[in-house]
């Protein structure tokens, strides 16, 4: 009865080692796979930051090309200042000759009509 009682107890003990055993092993399992899905995530991240890095450098590189082109259009932008500048003044200076013809021809049909009635009684007097 000891022996069966031994065998029954190294029996149970290798069940335990053995429940053990595949119990580490599929934890083990689990941290290796999330392991591997990290790694795989990190390289993919890697990958992206280094795309990135080319685009900021495209990036660079326009913007420096655009920053010159620009300096050559500050000459043209300030040409155009000054151009909209002589267009105001000249159309303040048209505002005031539109003005003075308006006046000049009122005062030239003002006179006609002077000098039309005037005529007029002239003549009315004469007949």
């Amino acid at each position: 009865m000891a022996d069966t009682r031994g065998d029954d107890l190294a029996e149970s003990l290798q069940n335990l080692f053995t429940s053990a055993s595949s119990m580490v092993k599929s934890e083990l399992q689990g941290t290796n796979n999330q392991m591997d899905l990290l790694e795989k995530m990190n390289l993919r991240v890697a990958a992206e930051y280094d795309d990135l890095g080319d685009v900021a450098a495209g990036l660079r590189v326009f913007a420096e090309q655009m920053k010159s082109k620009s300096g050559g259009l500050d000459e043209f932008v300030g040409q155009m200042d000054a151009i909209e500048k002589q267009v105001s003044e000249f159309e303040a200076v048209i505002s005031v000759l539109d003005r003075y013809v308006s006046v000049l021809e009122s005062k030239v049909r003002a006179e006609c009509r002077h000098h039309h009635q005037h005529r007029r009684s002239n003549e009315t007097v004469t007949e």
